[in-house]
């Protein structure tokens, strides 16, 4: 057993890990959202909302959590989402966390507002990879980007189309916290300016897969697949954009129901434990995007805390899957779920009852 293993046996040992490490400026960003917070909490509850229906007697002796996607096989059906500024997290920011998800076998998606090169980020490992953009500029300048992101190897591009607007993060504005990236950043009038043009424009153009991430509609789901976009990211930004918005999990059966298995699905949104995967599974994703907690592993312990994250993750969903009775992702289905009371009143954290705290306040 390593070190890292005897520091960390579960995954709420790590988000304290994270708080431990963190000033309380970057805590309150990374566990925070906008205005009320009402998104991040229905995110939660969404999938707190779904309690599972087991089979039994099925030889579940050898249970395999590996999926495949883009042509890679990964261990997990998880993909790392993209999160601003990762090295308020940890050394070496999107590099240190593509080196640590490439390391374990999961995705990894990094976002264009990074200290770290496009290239760089590739460089860490030789894992699935996604380039995340926010339009800065006009055609031209996303134009630059998108062959940048094929030079490098990136297995598909994203469109964040959830952000035409900034939000308000009022655990920042009341503490006067204006984080560094959003200072410095210029351009934002273009990202209000993308729309289903710049979908078609890209299309036209280039082969590289496309990812429209910030899904929140059946009708957009149906546009973007007749339109020819591989795949459909279904998210709220954590709940850190709109809020009063449904969760995620709640929004995913729509929009696999418009999709009609034209694309490749991705949800994120409070996803914290390996039973919130098979829940994102068994109701039609492909993967599943993980951004605190990967922002938490890596406040926590660095490259060998995503690692360590995810191993515990696999633990997880192996026993979930075995105690529901199957042996493979293929084999969940939406038949493997069902509504059902929260047990509990969600909050960011809320799927860590034992975090330090003898409450167990959410607000911890």
């Amino acid at each position: 057993m390593t070190a890292n293993h005897q520091r960390f046996e579960c995954l709420h040992e790590i988000v304290n890990a994270a708080r431990d490490s963190l000033n309380a400026d970057i805590w309150d960003y990374l566990r925070g959202g906008t205005d009320s917070e009402t998104t991040v909490m229905r995110n939660r509850l969404a999938l707190d909302s779904l309690a599972f229906r087991p089979r039994v007697l099925v030889d579940v002796a050898e249970v395999s959590c590996r999926t495949h996607f883009l042509g890679h096989d990964l261990r997990l059906p998880v993909t790392m989402a993209p999160v601003g500024s990762l090295e308020s997290f940890a050394e070496g920011g999107g590099v240190t966390a593509h080196a640590g998800a490439a390391e374990f076998g999961a995705g990894f998606c990094i976002s264009s507002v990074s200290s770290f090169s496009l290239e760089d980020v590739a460089a860490a490992g030789n894992g699935l990879k996604i380039f995340q953009l926010y339009k800065r500029g006009d055609a031209d300048w996303a134009d630059a980007i998108v062959e940048r992101a094929i030079a490098a190897g990136y297995d598909a591009f994203c469109f964040t189309v959830d952000s035409a607007f900034y939000s308000r993060r009022e655990r920042d504005i009341a503490k006067r916290f204006v984080k560094p990236w959003v200072a410095s950043s210029t351009g934002r009038d273009w990202q209000a300016q993308l729309n289903w043009d710049d979908v078609k424009r890209y299309k036209d153009k280039y082969d590289l897969p496309l990812a429209l991430k910030g899904i929140q509609h059946p009708a957009d789901a149906v546009k973007a697949v007749e339109m020819g976009v591989e795949i459909l990211w279904v998210s709220n930004h954590g709940g850190r954009q709109i809020d009063h918005g449904q969760g995620s999990m709640a929004l995913l059966p729509e929009v696999v129901a418009a999709v009609d298995g034209k694309a490749k699905i991705i949800v994120d949104g409070c996803v914290q434990r390996g039973s919130d995967i098979a829940k994102a599974v068994a109701l039609g994703a492909d993967l599943v995007g993980l951004g605190r907690m990967m922002c938490c592993a890596l406040a926590a312990d660095g490259q060998a805390g995503v690692v360590r994250m995810l191993e515990l993750l696999e633990t997880e969903l192996s026993i979930t899957l075995g105690l529901l009775g199957v042996t493979s992702l293929d084999q969940l289905s939406p038949h493997y779920v069902a509504p059902a009371p929260a047990t509990v009143p969600p909050a960011v954290f809320s799927a860590f009852p034992h975090l330090d705290d003898p409450t167990y306040n959410p607000e911890v």
